[in-house]
């Protein structure tokens, strides 16, 4: 998935871009409306999946550019600000922002609602998201719609969870998934004592798939699905 990153602050950005990046992001970083503006023309209007808006920025008032934004493509911005006031929040909507984070902001939060505004748009063409009813890792086969896997060509029987996790981790190769995440999304549950479930979730599937580095960890953050071949 490719960010961008219009941030004025130096140490924020390369700070913000380490994390991103560690969860398998692509970040441009621009430090004013101007360069975040450059930036699209190009890179190509639909070529982020999500624009990170600082509204704070030195050269042009951030709803500005969130509304030139908004004019020239329909990528999920999210705005990031000090003002936490309602009415600056409503602002940054009514400009076009798909979502308002306030700083100083959980970084794991951010993330969640990164994917989440991701997930509401179409993605452009080349984006990361998979809509196909059918994907293919290697040897490994998943049917969405009928929610069938097969290795090999030979069926293999998931639990509902099991496959609800490989559909969620695949539909995103290379995106890494937080834990937290993955439980709020395929047990509708939260994190709290979740964890060995999720471990014996993951360690299931690697055996029922004979791929053990088809799906891969992240120490300290989470999983990520990875092609054989990447």
């Amino acid at each position: 998935m490719k960010l961008l990153l219009v941030e004025d602050d130096r140490s924020v950005a390369t700070a913000v871009s380490a994390i991103l990046t560690q969860h398998g992001f692509e970040v441009v970083h621009a430090r004013t409306g101007g360069a975040a503006l450059q930036a699209l023309l190009s890179n190509g209007v639909d070529s982020f999946d999500v624009i990170l808006l600082d509204v704070g920025l030195p050269d042009h008032d951030g709803y500005e550019v969130c509304g030139k934004i908004r004019r020239r493509t329909e990528t999920p911005v999210i705005m990031v600000t000090a003002r936490s006031d309602v009415r600056s929040r409503i602002h940054g909507l009514n400009r076009g922002a798909d979502d308002y984070v306030v700083k100083p902001y959980n970084t794991g939060e951010l993330i969640a609602r990164i994917h989440a505004v991701s997930r509401r748009n179409v993605p452009p063409s080349g984006g990361e998201v998979r809509h196909e009813s059918e994907l293919q890792f290697g040897g490994v086969r998943i049917e969405l719609t009928a929610r069938r896997v097969s290795v090999a060509g030979t069926a293999v029987h998931l639990t509902r969870k099991e496959f609800d996790l490989l559909a969620l981790l695949a539909q995103r190769p290379g995106i890494v998934f937080r834990r937290e995440q993955i439980i709020s999304e395929v047990w509708e549950s939260r994190w709290d004592g979740a964890e060995r479930t999720l471990e014996v979730h993951v360690a299931s599937l690697r055996s029922k798939l004979r791929a053990s580095a088809l799906i891969e960890v992240v120490r300290g953050v989470g999983y990520r699905l990875r092609a054989p071949s990447a």
